[in-house]
């Protein structure tokens, strides 16, 4: 059977300015020129017989034509993909896309990326830090790596490490530090998008009528580690987040041990897309080095 079709790369052009309203976000999406999604659209539009965008001065809008078909091309395109995907025996090649927190994109991929190249250099891999939400699979996205308790819903997960919580500043400052008594008088740095913080750690350590609402708050971890490195005052860290940190004598620990919390990072992913063989290589590549880095966390000094 001979299937009528249009130019397929058509269809892809029609998905993304139909999801963006936007011939420019869709041109930016797909790695052309915005021209070229206009030309491929009226080329899909005359094939059709039917106009799919009503074209205004400064809008775009799909018409009822559009409406109608826009879902259909969505849903045939992701079928077309899960399928080449699925091939049996296919090798780990083509693209890897990883959405992932600031944090955990500095401190632990980002080191640990060149030892995957080396063992798969033919996946291309791209690292999104913006943690915008991620809809799998509609966004292009394979992983997410997120902080939280596991909360996941219907998608596949898995916790990458088992973190704990203790304070930490510069050697210097560390120096008039004994007991949590002596925190008062410091900074305490607050990092305001992290649930487990300050009050967390006072309760898990047992430290009774603490007061950490004053001092600085920051917007991320890494902002108040770096904080904390210059000594403007004390704030919590995680491990293994900051191993390297304590390693390397630019940060140290007070008022240990360190105690584990709820929260961990979390690898996310579609449940659909484990049938491609680069997914599978990632997942199991990053969880073997998170292993290896919590352990090295949990080895007393």
């Amino acid at each position: 059977m001979a299937y009528r079709l249009p130019p397929l790369n058509t269809l892809r052009l029609f998905e993304a300015a139909g999801r963006h309203l936007s011939f420019k976000l869709a041109a930016e999406e797909l790695g052309v020129t915005p021209s070229a999604v206009s030309h491929g659209i009226q080329t899909l539009e005359d094939w059709l017989g039917a106009l799919l965008f009503a074209r205004n001065n400064r809008t775009l809008t799909l018409t009822a034509a559009g409406l109608t078909f826009l879902p259909k091309v969505r849903d045939a395109l992701q079928q077309l993909a899960s399928a080449v995907e699925a091939v049996p025996g296919r090798r780990p090649t083509g693209r890897l896309a990883i959405s992932v927190a600031p944090t955990f994109a500095i401190r632990c991929l980002a080191p640990s990326l060149p030892r995957f190249n080396a063992l798969h250099p033919d996946i291309q891999v791209t690292v999104d830090t913006s943690q915008r939400p991620v809809e799998f699979p509609r966004d292009g996205v394979d992983f997410a790596i997120r902080m939280g308790r596991g909360d996941w819903g219907d998608l596949y997960s898995i916790r990458l490490t088992s973190e704990s919580l203790v304070p930490v500043c510069s050697p210097r400052l560390a120096e008039s530090i004994r007991a949590p008594g002596d925190l008062k008088g410091k900074s305490l740095l607050h990092v305001v998008n992290i649930s487990e913080d300050w009050a967390t750690w006072a309760a898990l350590a047992g430290v009774g009528d603490f007061e950490g609402e004053g001092g600085l708050r920051m917007d991320s971890f890494q902002l108040a580690m770096e904080a904390a490195a210059q000594g403007l005052g004390v704030a919590i860290g995680r491990l293994p987040l900051v191993k390297s940190d304590i390693d390397s004598g630019r940060l140290a620990m007070v008022l240990g041990p360190p105690l584990p919390c709820e929260t961990a990072h979390w690898l996310v992913a579609g449940r659909d897309s484990l049938a491609r063989p680069e997914v599978v290589a990632f997942r199991d590549w990053i969880r073997s080095e998170m292993k290896a880095l919590s352990a090295l966390a949990r080895k007393p000094e």
